[in-house]
């Protein structure tokens, strides 16, 4: 494609950052930027017609860690590294609170529960005698115990019959996030050019040349936020991890309220708008589910219905009314890649699942390391 004098001269001529991809990293490094830099011209590009990976497309936990997520943590990392992993996604939460307000996202706390399954006792077993040394490791972050049991409420069938229950976690609506973000980054006067996915990029002393599928230009510097598929541009520890969701048709008389967490937090529900709003089960097949490609599944969505019937709305009807996948970033460890890669070259990726978490802060992480 043929770009115009108007158009080069607008929108690619003097572009000292530009941020690829146009989720809750990109538009938090954006702002940053802007504000540490107010007269620099800010441009991030996006393969998607909306934020294609998994800001638009994630269930809208503002969460840190079920019981027995953190428990799992815990065998693969160091307490410290816990400590801190939980640390950023509290600071992270509070951040996108502060940056949109609760409002705009629709931020409630209503707590988070865990269900256990009768069907592997050992394992409920195991998460209850760990609950008081990991509400001990959290102590001093909340000043309060934080995972409680409550006695099974909604009803749910083919559980134990208690939850742990988290009263910090909140929720959010996904789409209104995403639009207030937008719109805030628009109001600063960032571009934004959607639809544009960048093939590759080389870089000399002063500038990195961003080649797309339809054009070339220059920029000072580059930051790639693209999460999960961060391995498309880079050589970095982070594999895409494609998450399935379905949501019902609205249910009369809904009672479910909360966020809940099933296996390690591998499978997750909410009620949104009266529907149940439920994804999850990639530990059913991890390998086919290190994907960057936005389908479902025949194993992992009769999965989510399976349990859907059987567990979660045992005796209620429900008809399923949307499907759909986003990608997230995972590595061997859980921390954020957050860094500088070449002179001109920086990256903010793997979120491992808890972008709505810590996108803002590595967004703002990433913003602050030029």
């Amino acid at each position: 494609m043929n770009l115009s004098y108007w158009e080069i001269k607008s929108w690619f001529t003097n572009v000292d950052y530009t941020i690829v991809g146009s989720g809750i990293v990109g538009l938090n490094c954006a702002l940053q930027l802007k504000t540490r830099f107010p007269k620099a011209n800010v441009l991030i590009l996006e393969k998607g017609m909306l934020p294609q990976g998994a800001s638009t497309k994630n269930a809208g936990f503002a969460c840190f860690g079920s019981l027995s997520e953190l428990i799992d943590d815990c065998n693969n990392h160091t307490t410290l590294e816990v400590l801190e992993l939980v640390k950023k996604r509290i600071n992270g939460l509070q951040l996108l609170r502060q940056t949109l307000g609760d409002e705009s996202i629709d931020y409630k706390e209503l707590g988070g529960y865990e269900l256990f399954l009768k069907k592997d006792p050992d394992f409920y077993d195991d998460c209850l005698s760990k609950r008081h040394s990991i509400n001990t490791l959290l102590k001093p972050i909340f000043n309060d115990t934080v995972f409680d049991l409550k006695d099974n409420q909604f009803h749910f069938e083919n559980i134990k019959p208690q939850y742990s229950f988290n009263k910090f976690e909140g929720q959010i609506d996904t789409g209104k996030m995403m639009e207030s973000l937008l719109l805030k980054v628009q109001s600063k006067g960032i571009k934004i050019i959607n639809n544009c996915k960048v093939e590759a990029f080389s870089e000399d002393a002063n500038s990195v040349k961003i080649k797309t599928k339809t054009f070339e230009f220059s920029t000072s510097k580059l930051l790639i936020a693209t999460n999960g598929f961060a391995s498309q541009l880079l050589n970095e520890s982070v594999k895409p991890a494609r998450a399935q969701v379905l949501i019902t048709k609205p249910i009369k008389n809904l009672h479910i309220k909360g966020t809940f967490h099933l296996d390690k937090g591998y499978y997750y529900f909410r009620n949104i708008d009266n529907r149940i709003l439920f994804g999850g089960g990639r530990n059913l097949d991890f390998k086919t589910e290190e994907t960057t490609t936005l389908e479902q599944t025949e194993l992992i969505q009769k999965s989510l219905e399976t349990l859907l019937k059987n567990t979660i709305l045992p005796n209620t009807p429900f008809e399923v009314d949307h499907r759909w996948s986003g990608i997230m970033g995972i590595g061997q460890q859980k921390k954020a890649i957050v860094k500088q890669l070449s002179n001109n070259v920086y990256c903010g990726v793997r979120l491992g699942g808890m972008g709505v978490a810590i996108g803002s802060l590595v967004g703002k992480e990433l913003g602050d390391i030029i």
